[in-house]
Protein backbone atom coordinates (compact mmCIF):
# COMPACT_ATOMS: atom_id res chain seq x y z
CA UNK A 1 0.00 0.00 0.00
CA UNK A 2 1.14 3.31 -0.98
CA UNK A 3 2.83 5.55 2.24
CA UNK A 4 0.56 8.32 3.14
CA UNK A 5 1.42 11.60 4.58
CA UNK A 6 0.20 10.94 8.88
CA UNK A 7 -0.22 13.40 11.62
CA UNK A 8 1.19 11.75 14.93
CA UNK A 9 1.21 14.20 17.57
CA UNK A 10 -0.47 17.56 17.62
CA UNK A 11 0.64 20.30 19.94
CA UNK A 12 -0.74 23.68 21.03
CA UNK A 13 0.25 27.47 23.16
CA UNK A 14 -1.35 30.06 23.83
CA UNK A 15 -0.71 33.18 25.93
CA UNK A 16 -1.31 33.28 29.70
CA UNK A 17 -3.43 36.97 29.54
CA UNK A 18 -7.27 36.68 28.55
CA UNK A 19 -8.12 39.68 26.72
CA UNK A 20 -12.31 39.66 27.16
CA UNK A 21 -14.71 41.84 25.67
CA UNK A 22 -15.35 43.66 28.31
CA UNK A 23 -12.17 44.77 28.57
CA UNK A 24 -12.04 46.07 25.22
CA UNK A 25 -14.79 48.35 25.67
CA UNK A 26 -12.57 50.29 27.77
CA UNK A 27 -9.75 50.47 24.97
CA UNK A 28 -12.08 50.98 21.62
CA UNK A 29 -15.96 51.98 21.17
CA UNK A 30 -17.48 48.41 21.07
CA UNK A 31 -19.45 46.28 23.68
CA UNK A 32 -19.55 42.90 24.14
CA UNK A 33 -23.47 42.09 22.65
CA UNK A 34 -21.89 43.93 19.21
CA UNK A 35 -18.61 41.43 18.93
CA UNK A 36 -20.51 38.53 19.72
CA UNK A 37 -23.51 38.97 17.63
CA UNK A 38 -21.28 39.69 14.66
CA UNK A 39 -18.28 37.08 15.50
CA UNK A 40 -18.94 35.13 18.19
CA UNK A 41 -15.73 35.78 19.84
CA UNK A 42 -16.17 36.40 23.71
CA UNK A 43 -11.92 35.61 24.74
CA UNK A 44 -8.89 36.35 22.92
CA UNK A 45 -5.18 35.58 24.21
CA UNK A 46 -2.95 38.55 23.78
CA UNK A 47 1.12 37.64 24.31
CA UNK A 48 3.50 39.40 26.68
CA UNK A 49 7.66 39.31 26.90
CA UNK A 50 8.78 36.00 26.50
CA UNK A 51 5.59 34.85 24.63
CA UNK A 52 7.16 36.00 20.74
CA UNK A 53 5.89 34.10 17.97
CA UNK A 54 8.73 31.61 17.95
CA UNK A 55 8.38 31.31 21.65
CA UNK A 56 4.69 29.62 21.42
CA UNK A 57 5.48 28.38 18.17
CA UNK A 58 8.03 26.09 20.04
CA UNK A 59 5.84 25.28 23.09
CA UNK A 60 3.52 23.77 20.45
CA UNK A 61 6.11 21.96 18.97
CA UNK A 62 7.35 20.42 22.28
CA UNK A 63 3.93 19.47 22.96
CA UNK A 64 3.74 17.94 19.41
CA UNK A 65 6.66 15.91 20.00
CA UNK A 66 5.76 14.40 22.96
CA UNK A 67 2.74 13.25 21.64
CA UNK A 68 4.78 11.66 18.71
CA UNK A 69 7.27 9.84 21.08
CA UNK A 70 9.75 12.17 19.65
CA UNK A 71 12.73 14.35 20.18
CA UNK A 72 13.70 17.01 18.50
CA UNK A 73 16.81 15.99 16.84
CA UNK A 74 14.41 13.13 15.12
CA UNK A 75 13.27 16.07 13.46
CA UNK A 76 14.44 16.42 9.29
CA UNK A 77 12.49 19.59 8.85
CA UNK A 78 10.76 22.10 10.33
CA UNK A 79 8.22 24.50 8.62
CA UNK A 80 6.45 27.16 10.29
CA UNK A 81 3.48 29.32 8.57
CA UNK A 82 3.22 32.88 10.57
CA UNK A 83 2.84 36.46 9.44
CA UNK A 84 3.97 37.87 12.53
CA UNK A 85 7.43 36.42 13.24
CA UNK A 86 9.34 38.78 15.74
CA UNK A 87 12.03 38.95 12.88
CA UNK A 88 11.95 39.38 9.41
CA UNK A 89 15.42 37.87 9.12
CA UNK A 90 16.27 35.12 10.47
CA UNK A 91 12.87 32.79 9.83
CA UNK A 92 10.47 32.22 12.46
CA UNK A 93 11.51 28.54 12.00
CA UNK A 94 15.06 29.09 12.14
CA UNK A 95 14.28 30.75 15.90
CA UNK A 96 12.10 27.71 16.94
CA UNK A 97 15.34 25.02 15.65
CA UNK A 98 17.71 27.05 17.92
CA UNK A 99 14.82 26.79 21.22
CA UNK A 100 14.19 23.17 20.21
CA UNK A 101 17.90 22.36 19.77
CA UNK A 102 16.69 20.64 16.28
CA UNK A 103 20.09 20.31 15.06
CA UNK A 104 19.13 18.11 12.16
CA UNK A 105 16.45 19.63 11.08
CA UNK A 106 16.27 22.04 8.40
CA UNK A 107 13.79 25.34 8.59
CA UNK A 108 11.69 27.97 6.80
CA UNK A 109 8.86 29.89 6.81
CA UNK A 110 5.51 29.75 5.00
CA UNK A 111 3.62 33.00 4.08
CA UNK A 112 0.05 32.38 2.86
CA UNK A 113 -1.83 34.31 5.82
CA UNK A 114 -4.37 32.53 7.62
CA UNK A 115 -4.03 29.38 5.14
CA UNK A 116 -0.60 28.94 6.07
CA UNK A 117 -0.86 26.08 8.30
CA UNK A 118 -2.78 23.97 5.43
CA UNK A 119 -0.29 24.95 2.71
CA UNK A 120 2.49 23.59 5.27
CA UNK A 121 0.75 20.20 5.43
CA UNK A 122 0.72 20.34 1.51
CA UNK A 123 4.15 20.99 1.80
CA UNK A 124 5.16 18.44 4.11
CA UNK A 125 3.26 15.98 2.44
CA UNK A 126 4.94 16.02 -0.74
CA UNK A 127 8.40 15.76 1.28
CA UNK A 128 6.88 12.85 2.60
CA UNK A 129 5.72 11.07 -0.42
CA UNK A 130 9.17 11.81 -1.57
CA UNK A 131 10.97 10.39 1.81
CA UNK A 132 7.69 8.59 3.67
CA UNK A 133 10.62 8.43 6.45
CA UNK A 134 11.11 11.88 7.09
CA UNK A 135 9.48 13.40 10.28
CA UNK A 136 8.33 16.87 10.10
CA UNK A 137 7.10 19.74 12.13
CA UNK A 138 4.70 21.77 10.38
CA UNK A 139 3.45 24.81 12.89
CA UNK A 140 1.10 27.75 12.64
CA UNK A 141 2.16 30.16 14.84
CA UNK A 142 1.25 34.22 15.16
CA UNK A 143 0.76 37.17 17.67
CA UNK A 144 -1.93 39.01 15.35
CA UNK A 145 -1.57 41.77 18.40
CA UNK A 146 2.07 43.05 17.12
CA UNK A 147 -0.39 44.32 13.87
CA UNK A 148 -3.53 45.91 14.96
CA UNK A 149 -4.44 49.10 15.07
CA UNK A 150 -6.18 49.12 18.64
CA UNK A 151 -8.47 52.65 17.41
CA UNK A 152 -10.24 50.59 14.73
CA UNK A 153 -12.94 48.14 16.07
CA UNK A 154 -13.61 46.40 13.07
CA UNK A 155 -10.59 44.57 13.08
CA UNK A 156 -8.84 44.78 16.58
CA UNK A 157 -11.87 43.04 18.13
CA UNK A 158 -11.37 39.84 15.89
CA UNK A 159 -7.74 38.63 16.53
CA UNK A 160 -5.87 36.95 18.81
CA UNK A 161 -2.87 35.51 19.74
CA UNK A 162 -1.17 31.29 19.34
CA UNK A 163 -0.06 28.44 17.72
CA UNK A 164 -0.51 25.04 16.96
CA UNK A 165 1.67 22.47 15.84
CA UNK A 166 1.61 18.91 14.47
CA UNK A 167 4.45 15.87 13.53
CA UNK A 168 4.17 14.46 10.43
CA UNK A 169 5.52 11.10 8.52
CA UNK A 170 4.99 8.18 5.90
CA UNK A 171 2.20 5.17 7.26
CA UNK A 172 1.46 2.75 5.38
CA UNK A 173 -1.89 1.76 7.08
CA UNK A 174 -4.06 3.33 4.69
CA UNK A 175 -4.58 6.37 6.76
CA UNK A 176 -3.00 10.11 6.65
CA UNK A 177 -3.71 12.78 3.97
CA UNK A 178 -6.28 11.62 1.70
CA UNK A 179 -6.19 15.05 -1.29
CA UNK A 180 -5.49 18.60 -1.07
CA UNK A 181 -6.38 21.32 -3.01
CA UNK A 182 -4.86 24.98 -2.41
CA UNK A 183 -5.86 28.27 -4.68
CA UNK A 184 -4.97 31.93 -4.47
CA UNK A 185 -5.71 34.83 -6.22
CA UNK A 186 -3.77 38.22 -5.93
CA UNK A 187 -5.61 40.37 -7.43
CA UNK A 188 -8.05 40.50 -4.57
CA UNK A 189 -4.78 41.66 -2.18
CA UNK A 190 -5.97 45.19 -1.33
CA UNK A 191 -8.75 43.57 0.33
CA UNK A 192 -7.16 42.03 3.29
CA UNK A 193 -3.33 42.97 3.87
CA UNK A 194 -0.60 44.24 6.52
CA UNK A 195 1.69 46.93 4.82
CA UNK A 196 5.48 46.53 5.67
CA UNK A 197 7.47 48.35 7.60
CA UNK A 198 8.39 52.16 6.65
CA UNK A 199 10.88 51.92 3.90
CA UNK A 200 14.27 53.20 4.60
CA UNK A 201 14.39 53.91 0.63
CA UNK A 202 12.64 57.00 0.02
CA UNK A 203 12.11 56.04 -3.71
CA UNK A 204 10.27 53.29 -2.11
CA UNK A 205 8.55 54.06 0.32
CA UNK A 206 4.81 54.19 0.14
CA UNK A 207 2.58 57.66 -0.07
CA UNK A 208 -0.25 56.29 2.12
CA UNK A 209 2.01 54.26 4.41
CA UNK A 210 0.18 54.76 7.87
CA UNK A 211 1.19 51.91 9.83
CA UNK A 212 1.85 48.12 9.76
CA UNK A 213 -1.76 46.71 11.26
CA UNK A 214 -3.70 44.73 9.24
CA UNK A 215 -6.39 46.27 6.98
CA UNK A 216 -9.51 44.52 6.20
CA UNK A 217 -12.49 45.28 3.68
CA UNK A 218 -14.40 42.88 6.31
CA UNK A 219 -18.12 42.30 4.02
CA UNK A 220 -15.97 41.29 0.78
CA UNK A 221 -14.20 39.25 3.00
CA UNK A 222 -16.71 37.26 3.95
CA UNK A 223 -18.07 36.72 0.93
CA UNK A 224 -15.37 35.00 -0.79
CA UNK A 225 -14.50 33.45 2.48
CA UNK A 226 -17.93 31.12 2.30
CA UNK A 227 -17.56 30.82 -1.38
CA UNK A 228 -13.97 30.28 -1.32
CA UNK A 229 -13.86 27.58 1.55
CA UNK A 230 -16.97 25.48 0.19
CA UNK A 231 -15.28 25.03 -3.46
CA UNK A 232 -11.90 23.77 -2.06
CA UNK A 233 -13.82 21.32 0.27
CA UNK A 234 -16.23 20.23 -2.39
CA UNK A 235 -13.04 19.50 -5.15
CA UNK A 236 -11.49 17.66 -2.52
CA UNK A 237 -14.28 15.36 -1.61
CA UNK A 238 -14.68 14.81 -5.51
CA UNK A 239 -11.01 13.74 -5.68
CA UNK A 240 -11.82 11.21 -3.21
CA UNK A 241 -15.16 10.15 -4.16
CA UNK A 242 -16.37 11.01 -0.44
CA UNK A 243 -19.57 13.34 0.38
CA UNK A 244 -19.82 15.48 3.61
CA UNK A 245 -21.70 13.03 5.10
CA UNK A 246 -18.76 10.62 5.24
CA UNK A 247 -16.99 13.16 7.10
CA UNK A 248 -16.65 13.00 10.67
CA UNK A 249 -15.26 16.10 11.66
CA UNK A 250 -14.65 19.50 9.58
CA UNK A 251 -11.97 22.00 11.22
CA UNK A 252 -12.36 25.05 9.20
CA UNK A 253 -9.87 28.10 9.89
CA UNK A 254 -11.67 30.41 12.86
CA UNK A 255 -12.88 33.68 11.78
CA UNK A 256 -16.17 34.30 12.71
CA UNK A 257 -19.08 32.34 13.69
CA UNK A 258 -21.34 33.96 10.83
CA UNK A 259 -18.98 32.19 8.24
CA UNK A 260 -18.57 29.03 10.10
CA UNK A 261 -22.23 28.82 9.82
CA UNK A 262 -22.83 30.42 6.50
CA UNK A 263 -19.95 27.60 5.31
CA UNK A 264 -21.95 24.43 7.41
CA UNK A 265 -24.88 25.80 5.22
CA UNK A 266 -23.35 25.53 1.96
CA UNK A 267 -22.07 22.12 2.45
CA UNK A 268 -25.13 21.05 3.59
CA UNK A 269 -24.21 19.61 7.11
CA UNK A 270 -25.56 20.37 10.46
CA UNK A 271 -22.83 23.12 12.50
CA UNK A 272 -22.45 20.66 15.09
CA UNK A 273 -19.86 18.31 12.47
CA UNK A 274 -17.55 21.95 12.96
CA UNK A 275 -14.96 22.05 15.17
CA UNK A 276 -15.32 25.74 16.65
CA UNK A 277 -13.23 27.31 19.60
CA UNK A 278 -13.44 30.59 17.82
CA UNK A 279 -15.33 31.84 20.81
CA UNK A 280 -12.04 31.13 23.36
CA UNK A 281 -9.37 32.66 21.21
CA UNK A 282 -10.83 35.16 18.55
CA UNK A 283 -9.09 34.42 14.87
CA UNK A 284 -5.33 33.67 15.27
CA UNK A 285 -4.71 33.48 11.50
CA UNK A 286 -2.34 30.66 10.62
CA UNK A 287 -2.67 29.20 13.95
CA UNK A 288 -6.48 29.00 14.04
CA UNK A 289 -6.52 25.46 12.71
CA UNK A 290 -3.89 23.57 14.27
CA UNK A 291 -4.99 25.09 17.68
CA UNK A 292 -8.66 23.63 16.86
CA UNK A 293 -7.05 20.11 15.51
CA UNK A 294 -4.86 20.34 18.89
CA UNK A 295 -7.91 20.40 21.01
CA UNK A 296 -9.97 18.09 19.12
CA UNK A 297 -7.58 15.58 18.95
CA UNK A 298 -7.12 15.96 23.27
CA UNK A 299 -10.86 16.34 23.45
CA UNK A 300 -11.44 12.67 21.78
CA UNK A 301 -13.21 14.05 18.70
CA UNK A 302 -11.37 12.01 16.40
CA UNK A 303 -11.21 8.14 16.25
CA UNK A 304 -8.90 6.12 14.36
CA UNK A 305 -9.86 5.82 10.82
CA UNK A 306 -12.34 8.78 10.97
CA UNK A 307 -12.59 11.53 7.79
CA UNK A 308 -11.16 14.69 8.97
CA UNK A 309 -11.81 17.76 6.68
CA UNK A 310 -9.22 20.84 7.09
CA UNK A 311 -10.27 24.21 5.03
CA UNK A 312 -9.25 27.32 5.45
CA UNK A 313 -8.77 30.94 3.62
CA UNK A 314 -6.72 34.16 4.06
CA UNK A 315 -4.94 37.46 2.77
CA UNK A 316 -3.48 36.97 -0.21
CA UNK A 317 -6.40 35.74 -1.42
CA UNK A 318 -5.46 32.04 -0.52
CA UNK A 319 -7.37 29.55 0.34
CA UNK A 320 -7.93 25.70 0.30
CA UNK A 321 -8.91 22.00 1.50
CA UNK A 322 -7.67 18.78 2.63
CA UNK A 323 -8.91 15.37 3.82
CA UNK A 324 -6.91 13.16 6.43
CA UNK A 325 -7.93 9.80 7.57
CA UNK A 326 -7.44 9.97 10.77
Amino acid sequence: MTSRATIIGTGSCLPRRILSNQELETIVETTDEWITTRTGIKNRRISRSGEETSKLAAGAARQALEMAGLVATDLDQIIVATVTSEMTMPSCACLVQKELGATRAFAYDVNAACSGFVYGLDLAEKYIRAEPDLKILVIGAETMSTRLNWQDRNTCVLFGDGAGACIMTGNNSGRGMLASQLYSDGRLFDLLKINCAVSMNPDLSLADHDGSYIKMAGRDVFKYAVRSMEKAASMVLDKTNLTISDIKLIIPHQANIRILKSLADHLGTPLEKVYINLDKYGNTSAASVPIALDEANREGCLQENDLLLLCCFGGGFTWGAMIFRW
